[in-house]
């Protein structure tokens, strides 16, 4: 099998092209030619000897991943799919002004059973490797105007740690694509004790799936509340920091009738009472075979307001994408059958 290069740091190339028996130096130029150049083709990266270009080619792969279908809302939204072993994830490419946002997927499939994702409902499937997650970001048309990503597609990216951080690392690291972490937001339903791993070694956003202030009520939709209670996940928050340049904000998607209550207002005011942090209400896209439907307009606004009147900054989500199989994993979801 051939080594992977693409993912791998400077000191991880290294040992590669020492093993290959090539100059050490060999390292920098591939890193150069992959994450800033970003040319995948060995015969390409002309600084580096015939000789080694061809041994590259021999033994090692860059591990790019083309995508295998796009799809392009009429609002702009471009949905990739991107195939991987038994199936396909998906990547969306959300353009605002100036801004072009890259949802990224971290798994195929997911562990954590949320009632209302489609991807849950596919089951486990795999952890992407580093070079598939990174593959997402390269393999688009849009690569080079990427301004922001959030790890919010699917899979839970907390669960894939060890690749995801590593994914991360080359997007920010100088030698990978120099981005600030502040460009980078990582959303979660609170893993711990991964999330105190990435809070202590990231400077990147954080996003918490919430969905409803009751433990309870949380258990019926999210099965990993009984794991890692909402409680524990919100004090764990506490002990750090968000006042500066790192966010945290709350993902809170809203159902008709179930989650959407001044009831559910004021236990949510109590629960993120004096968190610097900002709530987001999604509207829920329908999925098949699902009894909930997406709260009101009317019922969304007045529950945003009364979070602000209380003292929290809460902003309703544009709906992007609903064309294209918007919710998260149906596109996906064709193909992993």
């Amino acid at each position: 099998m051939k080594d992977i290069l693409l993912g791998k740091s400077p000191s991880e190339l290294k040992e590669t092209v020492l093993r290959l028996g090539l100059p050490a130096f060999t390292a920098k130029q591939i890193a150069n030619w992959l994450y800033v150049r970003r040319e995948f083709d060995f015969a390409n990266m002309t600084d580096i000897s015939k000789a080694g270009r061809e041994l590259l080619d021999k033994e090692c792969d860059t591990g790019l991943v083309r995508p295998m279908e796009c799809q392009t809302s009429a609002d702009g939204t471009r949905k990739y799919l991107f195939p991987v072993e038994g199936g396909a994830v998906e990547a969306v490419v959300i353009p605002d002004g100036d801004r072009r946002t890259l949802c990224v997927s971290s798994q195929a499939g997911c562990k954590m059973g949320c009632a209302f994702c489609m991807t849950g409902r596919q089951g486990f499937h795999g952890s992407l490797t580093a070079a598939q997650i990174l593959s997402q970001f390269l393999a688009i048309e849009e690569s080079a105007a990427l301004t922001n990503a959030v790890f919010m597609g699917m899979g839970e990216p907390l669960d894939n740690y060890g690749n995801v951080t590593r994914a991360i690392e080359a997007l920010t690291a100088p030698w990978g694509f120099a981005w600030s972490p502040k460009r980078i937001t990582l959303s979660t339903i609170g893993v711990l004790p991964r999330l105190k791993q990435y809070l202590d070694q990231s400077k990147c956003h954080l996003a918490v799936s919430l969905h409803n202030p009751f433990p309870e009520e949380r258990l019926q939709m999210m099965p990993a509340q009984k794991a890692w209670p909402l409680e524990d996940v919100i004090a764990l928050l506490r002990k750090y920091d968000f006042t500066g340049q790192r966010r945290v904000s709350f993902e809170y998607t809203m159902f008709s009738g179930f989650n959407d209550s001044k009831r559910h207002a004021d236990a949510l005011i109590r629960l993120l009472s004096g968190l610097e942090c900002r709530v987001n209400l999604i509207r829920f896209h329908k999925i098949p075979d699902f009894p909930y439907v997406s709260s009101s307009d009317g019922v969304m606004e007045a529950f945003r307001d009364r979070l602000n009147a209380h003292g929290l900054t809460c902003t309703i989500r544009a709906s992007r994408g609903e064309d294209i199989f918007a919710a998260c994993g149906l596109l996906a979801g064709k193909h992993n059958g």
